[in-house]
This record gives structure tokens, C-alpha cells and sequence, in this order.
């Protein structure tokens, strides 16, 4: 098992990620609420935006796959945090599809997105809201 990456205290409450084999580097910040800036994805941000971001990579997957479009979607991510004990306490996530899906493609989308490794992973006390928007009916 090798490592993924490796992450080091900058200063000021931040950090700096680096995943080894890309190379790529991830910076965050405390919250205004927990003494930080605000300037970067908080620690918390990163989890809550990693469900929307798993939701969609499952997705891709399944779509290719079925040879099913998938080109025009997007999520909004709102966490939603608790004091006592501090943890995040709600993900709400928001997809956005602007494909021409049949009503069965729709429900296997919904369902892969729902059994998404990350969504599995969170803690059952953390609610997850998963709506999907399909902007064609509207």
C-alpha cells in the first residue's frame, strides 16, 4: 500500500496537500467561524465537496458504461456545521442535469450517485440531502 499524500502545517492555520503521484497540491484555511481567513477551501469544505465530486466521478463512470450522455452536469455543495461537538452536521448537494435521460437511466444516475464510495464513507450522523435537478423538465 503506498502512500497518498502527504500533508504539512504552513502557518496561520493553514495547510499544504500534495497527492504523491500527480504531483498536485491542495492548499486550505480555518473558516472565518474558526479563527481563519476564509481565503481557501476549509478542511471541512474539502470533505463536504468531495461527496459532490465523487457523486459525479461514480456517475461518469456508470455513463460510460451504459453509453449514456454525460457532459452537461454540475453540483452546488452546502455544509452545514454544529458546534457541539464542532463536525459537520449536513451535506446538501444540488445536481444539476441537462441531459435527455429516460426515467431508467434516471433512477440508475440517482442510485450510483447515493452509493457513491465517499457517501458510504461519511458517518450515518452526518445528513446527507441529494436533490437532482433535471434543467430539461423545467
Amino acid at each position: 500500500m503506498s502512500i497518498t499524500s502527504e500533508v504539512k502545517y504552513l502557518r496561520a492555520l493553514r495547510t499544504s496537500a500534495t497527492h504523491l503521484k500527480s504531483g498536485t497540491i491542495i492548499e486550505t484555511d480555518a473558516p472565518t467561524d474558526n479563527n481563519g481567513k476564509g481565503a481557501l477551501f476549509s478542511p471541512t469544505d474539502l470533505a463536504a465537496t468531495s461527496l459532490a465530486s465523487c457523486m459525479l466521478t461514480v456517475m461518469g463512470l456508470k455513463a460510460e458504461q451504459k453509453g449514456m450522455a454525460f457532459e452537461r452536469l454540475q453540483c452546488s455543495v452546502t455544509k452545514v456545521m454544529t458546534s457541539s461537538p464542532r463536525r459537520i452536521s449536513v451535506i446538501k448537494v444540488t445536481v444539476e442535469v441537462d441531459e435527455d435521460w429516460s426515467e431508467k437511466e434516471r433512477k440508475l444516475m440517482e442510485h450510483t450517485a447515493r452509493t457513491c464510495p465517499v457517501s458510504l464513507s461519511l458517518h450515518p450522523d452526518i445528513s446527507q440531502d441529494i436533490s437532482f435537478i433535471y434543467l430539461r423538465d423545467v
